[in-house]
């Protein structure tokens, strides 16, 4: 995605070792408030993000993120796992890709807790995002 649109830029690679797959390595920037909002995923318990990308996923494939959120320049590393797919030429023309869950611990608690403090009010919009 473009920088100059204020969406979040997205990256991807697949890291593999001489012996097994390693999970997917996936750095997103999110510029703006309105592309976090888009990209969040409160329907997880734990909370998760969404990865615009054309590579295929299962469902449980794990999958590492790297990411910064609207006017902070840390990087916030998270080891999630695919808990939604979105395939490519989907209805309502939605962008395919992936919605990676967040773990279960207590360092990504106080992430979605960030996020959510960032999202404020607008987490309860019912603009559309792109997963529902």
């Amino acid at each position: 995605m473009s920088s100059s649109t204020g969406r979040s830029a997205v990256s991807s690679g697949l890291a593999a070792g001489p012996t097994a797959a390693r999970p997917s390595v996936i750095q997103l920037v999110f510029r703006e408030k309105a592309a976090l909002y888009a990209a969040y995923m409160p329907l997880f318990s734990d909370g998760g993000l969404f990865v615009p990308t054309t590579r295929e996923y299962r469902l449980g494939e794990e999958i590492y993120l790297l990411f910064s959120l609207p006017g902070d320049p840390q990087r916030y590393p998270v080891a999630g796992k695919v808990g939604w797919v979105t395939p490519a030429n989907a209805s309502g023309g939605r962008t395919q890709g992936v919605g990676v869950r967040f773990p279960t611990d207590e360092k990504t608690r106080m992430l979605r807790a960030k996020i959510e403090e960032i999202l404020g009010t607008s987490i309860a919009s019912a603009k559309p995002t792109q997963t529902i």
